[in-house]
């Protein structure tokens, strides 16, 4: 799909042709269209890329900072309740201190669940330390640096797949974008590097001229394409960690130890709330 301004801008570059060099081929301006719309759709593929990667490691990071925060304010809740209940003697206040510790027993398959904070016996040490601000291990995956960034763009731009005009090319050109992917989202620079030069060192085959009828087939699969990945950036940016990471997108880290802090407070709050029952 392109926009009004390539359309406008191929146009205007087939129209030039026609009036300087006589009577253009038939395809050209749809040929121009391709290739307008197969560079926007790869810009557009680079960019729901990156900020997949960022929503993906600033999830792991919020889930590994924050969720044994989260863990132990659910606990104090459930203790409160308990503690009402006990000194009221309500039904009522039974009823919802056993809800709210039912929502903490232990399922099968905990410790996949919590992806390895918690399991049915409670926190695990790491986890612990994160509560106290004790140093814990640092997540397996960080946000790719500029530079894994900038190697990332040029390898897409070279190797994508919707270049390709065989079978056998797209078929390498997509292995080898799926570990050039893989490589992102690690933000090895070193891998990255690798992988270039052995894109340089690869065969290149020469685009081959499309007839018309294959042009519009092709314009209508990348405008299929592109709607699928606005659908794509559309739910990341609606999702929880993508709402989040927007409003700190240059440093989210410092988003994260401000939730920390304010749940942190509130961990203190119930602390002593509870502590006042019980006493």
């Amino acid at each position: 799909m392109t926009t009004p301004e390539g359309e406008q801008a191929g146009g205007a570059g087939a129209e030039r042709t026609s009036a300087g060099d006589g009577a253009a081929r038939p395809e050209e301006r749809l040929e121009q269209a391709v290739r307008a719309a197969e560079q926007a759709l790869i810009e557009f593929e680079i960019a729901v890329e990156t900020f997949r990667v960022e929503v993906e490691n600033f999830s792991r990071l919020h889930e590994q900072k924050l969720g044994p925060v989260y863990a132990r304010l659910e606990e104090l809740d459930a203790r409160i309740l308990e503690a009402k209940a006990a000194r009221s003697d309500d039904p009522e206040d039974r009823r919802r201190a056993d809800e709210a510790r039912a929502r903490l027993l232990p399922i099968p398959g905990v410790e996949e669940l919590m992806n390895g904070w918690m399991d049915a016996d409670g926190l695990f040490p790491e986890a612990t330390a994160m509560l106290t601000d004790q140093p814990v291990r640092p997540p397996q995956r960080v946000r790719p640096s500029e530079e894994a960034r900038k190697l990332y763009r040029e390898l897409a731009r070279k190797a994508h797949p919707d270049l390709a005009q065989e079978d056998t090319e797209r078929a390498r050109r997509e292995e080898f974008i799926t570990r050039v992917n893989a490589a992102y989202a690690r933000g090895s620079e070193a891998e990255l590097r690798e992988l270039a030069e052995e894109w340089a060192r690869g065969p290149e085959l020469k685009r081959l001229p499309s007839a018309g009828e294959e042009l519009y087939a092709r314009l209508e699969w990348l405008s299929r394409r592109k709607e699928l990945l606005t659908l794509v950036a559309k739910e990341l940016e609606e999702s929880a960690i993508g709402s989040m990471l927007r409003l700190a997108p240059e440093d989210p880290d410092r988003l994260l130890e401000d939730i920390a802090g304010r749940l942190r407070a509130q961990v203190a709050e119930r602390e002593a709330e509870l502590a006042a029952l019980l006493t």
